[in-house]
């Protein structure tokens, strides 16, 4: 057994409802294929070269059902090589840190960190911490912590706030190249997605040599609204009479991480075509929901441009705005399968007061989508 499919079933064992009967799995499990262009070698965010993903899982008693992800663009001092980066909002019911810093100056200088909403406090003060763990950083007086969020208060005991700094550090420093767990983990561990459990999911694409030969990779984590489609199928509506809560308030989080030379301006306009994958899956941008992307380039030679203390001018070399529209195709195809991603690998989940929120039910979906042609 593998190490993912151990701790998948150590997790389910962990939350109660422990059960055979459904499969689980990425989508392209399945067979099912979202849009033309290839995926990166794990069909995830850190697909994108240098890239590292973490998580911590807080599962505790009965009510406590949260998490942190953390996502770096690459490992060591970001404050003194930050990074291109932009941020867009859908609707901005949301907690999101450092916004204005990153729209002022396009760059970012700090692991990003997903959380729930009320512990976006203590997770922005772990990465003051972390910032200030360098020695080159000592005399430095303003840091921009970035911290994303959205609500797990149905499944967990949000206002006890058991999210810690050290919670937040472990995740950076446990953070790994390569495949990325999904589903029910660390920031997606207590979130709802189309009314069945969501949490983290994430995908790649890989442009061909003459539109570039760049890797787009996206990571999201769901919480949020409208019907599920998948492939253009309405597979929310054909199963709505199995389940309540068809739709309602929530959140998506969206990271975007390319090593395409892109500044923030087109970063900017990159991160507004990945709010179209979320679209999409059927999602609503509903009044309460928060909906967030933040994008960025690991390119090696516009990262050393903002190196501190380094020339007086930026010398940058960036990618045409004529140049852009694979990227834009890329990034709507990865965000609309790392959100399908979520909604497969999560499992049932029964959280605070006993409120429970049943996984989406792959094999009936399965069998939808093979009626309608999607899956041969």
């Amino acid at each position: 057994m593998s190490k993912y499919l151990l701790y998948q079933l150590i997790f389910t064992l962990l939350c109660g409802c422990f059960s055979l009967a459904q499969t689980r799995g990425r989508v392209r499990d399945f067979g099912i294929r979202i849009g033309n262009y290839p995926t990166g070698r794990y069909n995830a965010i850190t697909d994108v070269s240098g890239v590292k993903v973490g998580h911590t899982t807080i599962i505790s008693g009965k009510n406590i059902r949260t998490g942190v992800t953390a996502i770096l663009p690459y490992e060591g001092n970001i404050f003194q090589n930050k990074v291109p980066a932009a941020m867009v909002i859908g609707n901005g019911f949301g907690k999101m840190t450092g916004y204005s810093q990153v729209e002022e100056l396009g760059n970012i200088e700090a692991p990003i960190i997903l959380t729930n909403t009320l512990s976006v406090p203590v997770a922005a003060d772990a990465l003051i911490d972390f910032t200030f763990s360098f020695q080159e950083n000592q005399a430095v007086r303003s840091v921009n912590p970035i911290v994303g969020e959205t609500n797990d208060g149905h499944l967990n005991d949000i206002q006890g706030r058991h999210v810690t700094k050290e919670h937040v550090l472990t995740a950076i420093k446990t953070a790994a190249s390569g495949p990325v767990i999904e589903g029910c983990v660390g920031a997606g561990t207590g979130t709802i997605c189309f009314g069945y459990k969501g949490g983290i999911g994430s995908a790649s694409r890989v442009l061909p040599e003459e539109d570039g030969g760049y890797t787009i990779g996206v990571l999201v984590q769901t919480n949020f609204g409208g019907t599920l489609t998948v492939a253009g199928i309405p597979v929310g509506r054909i199963l709505s009479e199995k389940k309540v809560d068809s739709s309602g308030e929530g959140s998506c989080m969206i990271i975007v991480a390319t090593d395409a030379p892109l500044t923030s301006r087109n970063l900017k306009r990159l991160g507004k075509r990945a709010l179209f994958g979320l679209a999409r899956t059927g999602g609503n941008c509903s009044n309460g929901s928060g909906e967030y992307v933040i994008a960025l380039s690991t390119c090696k030679n516009l990262r050393e441009s903002y190196r501190r203390g380094s020339e007086f001018f930026l010398d940058n070399t960036e990618l045409r705005n004529d140049r852009m529209t694979p990227l834009f195709e890329a990034v709507i195809e990865a965000t609309e399968e790392a959100i399908l991603n979520s909604l497969f690998q999560a499992i049932t989940m029964t959280g605070k007061d006993g409120y429970t929120i049943k996984a989406l039910p792959v094999n009936e979906t399965v069998k939808i989508l093979k009626k309608h042609g999607v899956i041969n």
